[in-house]
């Protein structure tokens, strides 16, 4: 018998996590909640409406795909499990290694995971005094969720006490800055490192590098993600299974020690110092833009690894099949995007950029009177698909160059590292 699935999120991420699953012989049909001006089956439910996502659920009889790390925070996934209804993703406790960096420092620390060394502060003037002493630069994070922008790098003793004073005393980002982290800078490549777990074993996705820097040469302040590829020439066969096993699976084997099983996506923000690896961040669901280049590359058929996460057999399931080559995203912004910006423009190109490499994964989008206008910061991920990251990014870029609305921004190098790399090498 086929089956419904809810995608929850209005993001380029939900849109692939959608057409992907989509595509599965086991799938009737995938309803999106509140899904954008791309997704089909929209239903106007928002995602932090856990009562109302349920309801739908449970009327369409939906297998429930969380995307957003807000719904998971909340605990929708132990509501949903309370009801009997299938959902992947990790309970709100699991969860805590995205929502809380306290949570996630001190679990890294007490099982010997590497990553930066780092002091936890609740008083303002605690940090304050204790970043006088610091060799810059550092990194000053928000304990909770802060849509990917409470981690700030700061390479003088003014930026950090501005961002201290951001996040702890003006509460740009609420309750989330309760609490501050405030780490070493770590010098190196960053990996986006992501895996599917069932509480034991893992399935590990191929790699990929996102782009947070708003400004090309990862200048200027954090945002979402700018753009991402997958998977990363940098990363050597030892240094993958470096990650899988001192950073993924004591992980997932440290989580289930606390007496928590982790079901769902462990996605491992890396950074690679002097060929180390080492965990800036985690969070608890795939990545975005990262999930657009690595499921345009995906062969296998998503939703048995989805099933086998809940299931607890994993290890019953062959290795995920990918196609050869490299996938590129490239992010459209709206003009004054990570800050301020403009809704309701209209988009022009979209029908002439479609071609049977580039799949145009829509963000920040919503349809009005039958036309596809801006609704958000991030607008489009433009993903291509080729046979060399190299003419994978021109072929992205050949397509977000045809597409228009006014004040659209878009760096203009993607992918440089592993360019960079390949052209050395």
């Amino acid at each position: 018998m086929r089956r419904n699935i809810l995608v929850i999120g209005s993001g380029g991420r939900e849109h692939a996590i959608g057409w992907k699953l989509s595509q599965s012989p086991e799938v009737d049909k995938v309803f999106h909640a509140p899904g954008n001006g791309g997704t089909q089956n929209n239903i106007p439910v928002n995602p932090m409406n856990l009562e109302g996502l349920l309801r739908f659920a449970e009327k369409e009889k939906c297998f429930t795909v969380v995307g957003p790390e807000g719904p998971l925070d909340r605990g929708i996934v132990d509501l949903f499990q309370e009801k009997d209804m299938q959902i992947f993703g990790p309970s709100r406790t699991a969860a805590r290694l995205e929502t809380s960096k306290v949570f996630a420092k001190n679990f890294m620390n007490k099982y010997n995971i590497p990553t930066a060394d780092f002091r936890i502060f609740q008083r303002p003037e605690d940090a304050f005094d204790y970043i006088r002493s610091k060799v810059f630069p550092i990194v000053v994070k928000a304990d909770g969720l802060a849509s990917g922008k409470g981690a700030i790098v700061c390479h003088t003793l003014d930026e950090a006490n501005n961002a201290i004073e951001k996040i702890m005393i003006n509460k740009e980002f609420g309750a989330a800055g309760e609490k501050v982290v405030v780490e070493d800078y770590l010098r190196g490549y960053e990996v986006s490192f992501i895996c599917i777990s069932d509480g034991v074993n893992v399935v590990s996705l191929e790699t990929s590098q996102d782009h947070k820097q708003v400004f090309d040469g990862d200048v200027g302040p954090n945002t979402g993600g700018m753009g991402s590829y997958s998977p990363v020439p940098m990363v050597s066969d030892e240094l993958y299974e470096s990650i899988l096993n001192n950073i993924i699976i004591k992980t997932i084997d440290g989580m289930r020690t606390e007496g928590i099983k982790f079901k769902g996506v462990l996605y491992a923000g890396i950074m690679i110092s002097n060929n180390k690896p080492y965990v800036l961040e985690f969070n608890c669901r795939f990545g975005d833009p990262e999930t657009q280049p690595q499921l345009l590359r995906m062969n296998s058929d998503l939703l048995p690894y989805l099933d086998a996460s809940l299931d607890g057999k994993l290890d019953a399931l062959e290795l995920v099949k990918w196609r050869p080559g490299a996938a590129v995203s490239v992010v459209m912004a709206s003009r004054g995007y990570p800050g301020t910006y403009d809704k309701g423009l209209p988009i022009k190109g979209l029908d002439i950029a479609r071609t049977k490499d580039v799949m145009i994964f829509h963000s920040g989008t919503s349809k009005k009177n039958n036309s596809i206008v801006t609704n958000g910061g991030r607008v489009l991920s433009i993903t291509a698909i080729g046979n060399s990251i190299g003419e994978a990014v021109k072929r992205a870029y050949k397509v977000a160059n045809t597409i228009e609305f006014e004040g659209a921004h878009y760096r203009k190098d993607i992918g440089y590292q592993a360019l960079s790399y390949i052209r050395d090498n």
